[in-house]
């Protein structure tokens, strides 16, 4: 797969984020010359039929549009017009969608989704529409029109399974072939079409809304609360309102209330273990036969491990979290395990200086199916 650089045409990494990244759009010829699809027509088929795997069948007919939702154990004919697959998380089920989604790991993983693969007939696309999050469009077979505009106007059609701009008006006009990508910022109003059967790859970023994020984060601390006691009124005076709030009951308990107060630490802890948990689609296969801790060990220290693709792995300070799960480490194990998580594999020689701890929670992890030998 290609480097970052070249992935970016003749931009680095920091350039693009400065002057495109949620900014404007940036189209990038030949960003893998010679792109070929990683995987087949059949393949990508196959993973529809699967009810671990997210996807969707959209057909159009003029104005009219229909959606259903995987698995998809029958397809239209591919001889049919106007006809969409999407097939959300390829990279949890195929190494080399994996390795080109980790191509975008110039963008924290905290924020990096998943790669999805549309395959459509000739005329097929998803209508004119918005994303509320980044994309990169790269084309993997075939040819497919993009045109593009940053209207302000983002009122949808009532009544459509999908989320159609009714009042879409285009800018700019492109025609992608295999090896060209796209880059589209966040609310920037696109309409794909189809020139004959294509394929195209789309890098999507997580971009939680903060009314989703304190909802699961009150939800979060609910076990951490601690308010002892319960309230009294041992000056309680006569009611001459008996309807009416008592005014020292609200102070009191407003006190009570003011007394929680959420620390940086809480809200990490929060966000890594928020961040690296599987989707609800998504399953580990622990092991059946696994080695021992001691043949596990042996092995790992001639072989390095690596983790698994569905896997999530993050950390910040002194904390780590893999798979919506965190713990506290000390210094010289946070060296060990930041290395895992950004590398997401380690040579057999780093593993030589793995705590007994360490070493335990590695073979637990390849207990869950989280983690492999290399």
């Amino acid at each position: 797969m290609k480097n970052i650089l070249t992935l970016l045409g003749d931009i680095s990494p920091a350039t693009f984020l400065r002057d495109y990244w949620h900014k404007k759009p940036l189209l990038i010829r030949q960003a893998i010359p010679g792109m070929q699809p990683l995987l087949s027509r059949q393949a990508l088929f196959d993973l529809a039929t699967r009810d671990d795997v997210e996807s969707r069948l959209i057909e159009q007919n003029g104005s009219d549009w229909r959606m259903n939702h995987g698995p998809l154990n029958k397809l239209p004919p591919l001889k049919q017009k106007q006809w969409t697959m999407l097939v959300q998380g390829v990279n949890l089920h195929d190494d080399q969608a994996d390795d080109l989604l980790r191509q975008f790991r110039f963008i924290p993983d905290a924020r990096l989704d998943d790669l999805m693969i549309s395959y459509a007939s000739d005329g097929g696309g998803v209508g004119p529409h918005f994303d509320s999050y980044d994309v990169f469009l790269l084309q993997a077979h075939g040819k497919r029109q993009w045109r593009i505009g940053a209207q302000t106007d983002l009122t949808l059609i009532d009544g459509m399974p999908l989320k159609i701009l009714k009042n879409f008006k285009a800018e700019q006009e492109f025609v992608l072939e295999p090896g060209d990508m796209l880059y589209l910022p966040p609310q920037y109003a696109h309409d794909g079409v189809a020139i004959g059967e294509c394929m195209t790859y789309s890098i999507g970023f997580r971009a939680p809304a903060f009314q989703e994020l304190g909802e699961a984060f009150l939800q979060f601390m609910a076990d951490t609360i601690d308010l002892p006691g319960r309230y009294a009124d041992p000056e309680l005076k006569p009611a001459k309102h008996p309807a009416e709030l008592p005014a020292e009951l609200l102070a009191s308990v407003t006190d009570e209330i003011n007394k929680m107060r959420f620390t940086e630490e809480d809200i990490t802890i929060f966000l890594g273990e928020y961040l690296s948990e599987p989707k609800a689609s998504v399953f580990f296969d622990p092991l059946e036969k696994p080695l021992t801790l001691a043949r596990f060990s042996l092995a790992a220290n001639k072989r390095g491990i690596k983790l698994a693709r569905k896997t999530q792995m993050l950390y910040r300070g002194k904390h780590i979290f893999i798979n919506g799960e965190s713990f506290a480490v000390g210094r010289a194990d946070k060296t060990l395990l930041c290395a895992l998580a950004d590398q997401r594999q380690l040579e057999k020689s780093a593993l030589q200086h793995a705590s007994e701890d360490v070493t335990e929670a590695f073979h637990q992890w390849y207990q869950d199916g989280w983690l492999m030998l290399s």
